[in-house]
């Protein structure tokens, strides 16, 4: 079993190393707030088992399409922070959500964050219902909401944390055979009994409503990324009136249609920025290829935004970035404050 068990603990000083590094979603991370940007990583690959556990301290966007292979069961691992937005819904510390099968999710946070997920295959999940209580625990093609007992909730905290110190002082004893067994047995039975055991939150019908319309506008905006769409072809091509999509995106996004499009594109921009060669790209070509035309309002924004002219982006070294490339635990050493 040793061979089959991977952890590591890393810190970032980039949100494109740390997105990069959260599996076994596809994540993109949009910086909302000024400020230096720190986050550390825990991922635990046990046989079945995958655990992670993330912190941030700058308020941000995260959009992300769920694994349809392994959904993430999700909650927030911060007693004292505040509850972040899950595709517009407040969720709060002691609830957990367990994704749909490749459904996409947008989580939003006001300041400092705490996290984890764990993921089981839908087999391994449904195998591992039937042999505790069974039964199959739950339709994975559809979103979740749950409220576990406090009991049950403090259970799966302690069992997070514990992998999380493990991983981090302790790997050579996690990597053993027996150990490791133990911590995978102790998640799976943590987590039929969470699923087994929680009251449902029910949401109602206008949020199902919601989410196909902010996923819509998700796909215009990846298809049209470097084109200056205006708010009234962005209703007619997902079928929105005005006032709805502004709605829907104040719920999952904390700003209007607009504002969010010129944030997306920014972070487009200097991720184009610091990946390019700057022997042979300028900041005139990466801007516009993004649909910024005006390029000394585009300067002041973006130094505003990033704390650095994009001359300065283009210039920075590549090497970090580039090693996220490299594997599912690329490593970027900075100290997390």
């Amino acid at each position: 079993m040793a061979s089959f068990v991977r952890s590591v603990h890393s810190t970032f000083a980039d949100p494109e190393l740390y997105q990069a590094s959260i599996n076994p979603a596809h994540v993109e991370i949009f910086i909302t707030a000024k400020g230096d940007f720190r986050a550390s990583l825990t991922r635990i690959e046990l046989p079945r088992l995958w655990v992670q556990y993330g912190r941030e301290i700058l308020p941000r966007i995260a959009n992300s399409i769920a694994s349809a292979e392994r959904p993430p069961i999700f909650f927030l691992a911060g007693s004292e922070q505040v509850s972040i937005s899950h595709n517009g819904r407040d969720l709060a510390y002691g609830e957990v959500v367990i994704a749909g099968s490749g459904s996409m999710r947008h989580h939003r946070s006001e300041g400092p964050c705490q996290w984890a997920s764990l993921s089981l295959t839908r087999d391994d999940l449904a195998a591992s219902g039937r042999a505790l209580v069974g039964s199959d625990l739950i339709d994975r093609s559809t979103t979740h909401y749950l409220r576990p007992t406090p009991s049950v909730m403090s259970r799966l905290l302690s069992l997070q944390q514990a992998a999380d110190q493990l991983a981090q002082s302790a790997a050579n004893t996690l990597a053993q055979p027996e150990p490791a067994r133990a911590l995978e047995q102790a998640f799976v039975h943590a987590i039929v009994t969470c699923l087994s055991e929680s009251v449902p939150i029910k949401l109602g019908r206008g949020a199902v409503g919601h989410s196909a319309i902010i996923a819509r506008f998700e796909e215009l905006l990846a298809v049209n990324y470097d084109q200056p769409l205006h708010l009234a072809e962005i209703c007619a091509a997902i079928g929105a009136s005005e006032r709805t999509l502004r709605t829907i995106c104040i719920e999952n996004l904390g700003m209007g249609p607009i504002r969010y499009l010129w944030l997306r594109r920014m972070h487009l921009a200097r991720r184009a920025l610091i990946q390019a060669a700057p022997q042979t790209a300028t900041v005139t070509e990466i801007a516009t290829a993004n649909g910024f035309w005006e390029l000394g309002r585009f300067a002041v924004e973006y130094r505003a935004l990033f704390g650095e002219a994009p001359s300065a982006s283009l210039h920075r070294s590549t090497q970090e970035v580039r090693a996220s490339k490299n594997g599912p635990f690329a490593f970027a050493a900075s100290e997390f404050a």
